[in-house]
């Protein structure tokens, strides 16, 4: 009996810890936007992440969790377009708008001006953002923290979780 009570303690224990310790993905999004309406998504921008590796674990990750929600992923005249950006040892303080945009998209990114403000995330956080290429506004934001590390192999399992965890509940309901 000794025995299961401490078991069943070190089980708890070990619970706490490790829930503790576990990423934390949240989202936000623009409750007025229809996403039923959404059926076809672009990169708008490739993301440079610290380790050039992670670049293209990050697109893989994001297009397969789209394409599982029934999104297509096309070159061009997409319904929405995606940038991820993210930083394993530094701390993030980058937050781009991306306003005034003429018709059509260019190779490189977007045509238009792009406002930079100074926002602080904590070091290994990836954010997503999803633009509707129409309004070129921020329809929905993923937010994942503790997503990198300077451990190279722990960072495929992790980034793979964040982004699942990030779009668990995508698309969002209208209200």
């Amino acid at each position: 009996m000794r025995t299961l009570k401490i078991a069943l303690g070190l089980s708890l224990l070990l619970l706490v810890t490790v829930s503790v310790a576990a990423q934390k993905a949240t989202t936000d999004w623009d409750h007025g936007i229809n996403f039923s309406e959404y059926k076809t998504f672009m990169w708008v921008q490739q993301p440079h992440m610290e380790n050039p590796a992670m670049d293209k674990r990050v697109t893989d990750d994001i297009n397969k969790e789209l394409a599982h929600k029934g999104w297509r992923l096309v070159n061009d005249n997409a319904d929405v377009g995606v940038v991820a950006h993210g930083s394993a040892d530094k701390e993030m303080t980058i937050e781009r708008f991306y306003v005034g945009f003429p018709e059509g998209w260019q190779w490189q990114g977007w045509e238009g001006t792009t406002i930079t403000k100074v926002t602080t995330y904590p070091v290994g956080t990836l954010v997503v953002d999803l633009f509707d290429t129409k309004t070129k506004h921020v329809v929905w934001r993923g937010f994942a923290n503790d997503t990198f590390s300077e451990k190279a192999k722990k960072n495929e399992k992790r980034l793979e979780e964040a982004i699942e965890d990030m779009f668990s509940h995508f698309p969002p309901k209208s209200k």
